[in-house]
């Protein structure tokens, strides 16, 4: 493969993974964090200081809007 292949296809890789992060409406933790631009760590510290996840036996999830919200409310 020529390296302008292999660019362009990550370059399509990337946005496709972009589209699905920006338009699922329930994410897991870790997609939840890239979502809103910080690290794992950061968003677990995030839950201590009220986001709220949902969790069903062991399956933790959060939704876009839980996030944007919460990112809203905690801005300066």
């Amino acid at each position: 493969m020529q390296e302008i292949e292999v660019k362009e296809m990550l370059r399509s890789v990337l946005s496709d993974l972009t589209k699905e992060l920006t338009t699922k409406q329930w994410m897991t933790l870790k997609e939840g964090a890239a979502y809103a631009g910080v690290s794992y760590n950061t968003f677990m510290k995030f839950r201590i200081i009220g986001l709220k996840i949902c969790e069903i036996e062991g399956v933790r999830r959060i939704s876009k809007t839980e996030i944007d919200n919460f990112l809203n409310e905690n801005s300066i």
